[in-house]
C-alpha cells in the first residue's frame, strides 16, 4: 500500500513567496523565518530595512506584522 505524506502548507520557497504576498495572515512562525531566513542568506539586494525586517523574522517571528512579511515576500519574489 502507498503512503500518503501529509502536504505541507508551503513546500518551497515559490510557495513561501505566494503565501506571504497573498495571505501573509496566514503564515506559520516556521514559514516566516524561513521566508525572513531566505531572503537574509540569498540576499535578493534587500534593502538596509528588507534586512532588518529579516533579522527580527529569524528572531521574533511570531511578532511579525502582515505587512512586514508581505515586503519579504515582495523581496524574495523580486528575484523571479
Amino acid at each position: 500500500m502507498k503512503e500518503h505524506r501529509v502536504p505541507h502548507a508551503a513546500g518551497s520557497i515559490h510557495d513561501l513567496v505566494r503565501k506571504a504576498t497573498h495571505s501573509p495572515d496566514l503564515m506559520t512562525q516556521a514559514e516566516t523565518a524561513r521566508l525572513s531566513e531566505h531572503v537574509l542568506k540569498c540576499g535578493e539586494h534587500a534593502t538596509e530595512e528588507e534586512q532588518a525586517i529579516a533579522r527580527k523574522g529569524t528572531v521574533e517571528p511570531e511578532n511579525m506584522s502582515a505587512a512586514e512579511i508581505q515586503l519579504l515576500g515582495k523581496r524574495a519574489a523580486a528575484k523571479k
